[in-house]
């Protein structure tokens, strides 16, 4: 296919493309810099850490920032494992069970009638116009008031709400025609196994969608450890990273732990990203998103 001699997605390099990749490879570059640097940033040693004017490059890459990180939280009596254990726990078991509601609701919303079905939706829309920090006393509150402080539970509740991923998934579910569920339910399938059978294989991309801005969230939350746990046991990775400039004492120290601490945290979110992203695109496509 072809418009005005510019082959559309041609099966290997043409010259028409090269003023497409002109134009392309600056944005690319400039959207990759803040990648590049965070890598960099992670291996610098102290004196490049500081240095003036600052550089983007590293020139005497080091370890020792990674090294100091473990040591200093050996010392601190609770092992750097166990940060990343709790947070990992967390991801996946927020994860699974937001993504199994999540669903579960936009296939009601979507392919059931019931009474209150267009209320309960326009508070799903509605909830979405609020910005965490509203939420936070009455949060605190339900939390407090069920006995969950101290547990793992405070970690995975304030998740498992989740207004955009119902959108995201029940705008997607509108692509599916609804004589595929006519006829399903006509071959003697009721509304579990038409669920599980026919509508979750379907809506899996905006799943996989879902399932990349709930990872986000989740592994970069610190708030619960802060309000809710006293026990470092329970505490996450992110809670740790936040205060190592108070468990260092020093603010030279510091920065170049939290460099290296950055870069383990981001990279997990970097690897999920690059291999679903096809699926984000997918999803936005069929969402209306632009």
């Amino acid at each position: 296919m072809s418009f005005r001699g510019t082959k559309i997605n041609p099966d290997r390099f043409d010259k028409s493309q090269i003023k497409f990749l002109l134009i392309l490879l600056p944005i690319i570059l400039i959207m990759v810099l803040p990648l590049v640097y965070i890598f960099n940033h992670a291996f610098k040693p102290y004196d490049e850490l500081f240095a003036y004017p600052p550089r983007f490059f590293v020139r005497r890459p080091t370890f020792d920032n990674f090294r100091l990180l473990f040591s200093m939280v050996s010392s601190s009596g609770v092992p750097f494992s166990r940060y990343l254990f709790n947070s990992v726990m967390i991801a996946v078991v927020v994860l699974a069970l937001s993504i199994l509601i999540s669903t579960g609701a936009a296939y009601a919303f979507e392919m059931l009638d019931f009474k209150g079905k267009a209320l309960l939706y326009k508070f799903n829309m509605l909830s979405m116009m609020f910005v965490a920090v509203a939420f936070a006393i009455p949060r605190y509150i339900i939390i407090t008031g069920l006995g969950f402080n101290d547990t793992f539970f405070v970690h995975v509740i304030p998740f498992l709400a989740a207004p955009v991923g119902i959108f995201l998934i029940r705008q997607y579910m509108k692509s599916i025609p609804k004589e595929l569920v006519e006829a399903s339910k006509i071959d003697g399938a009721n509304d579990y196994q038409v669920f599980w059978f026919v509508v979750v294989p379907l809506v899996k991309p905006a799943m996989a969608t879902m399932g990349i801005l709930t990872f986000q969230a989740v592994w970069t939350y610190s708030e619960s450890s802060e309000l809710y746990v006293d026990k470092e046991s329970l505490r996450t990775l992110p809670y740790f990273i936040n205060t190592i400039t108070a468990a260092t004492g020093n603010v030279v120290a510091s920065q170049g732990i939290s460099a290296a601490a950055s870069l383990i945290m981001f990279l997990p979110m970097l690897a999920i990203f690059i291999y679903f992203q096809g699926k984000v695109i997918n999803t936005m496509s069929h969402s209306g998103i632009k």
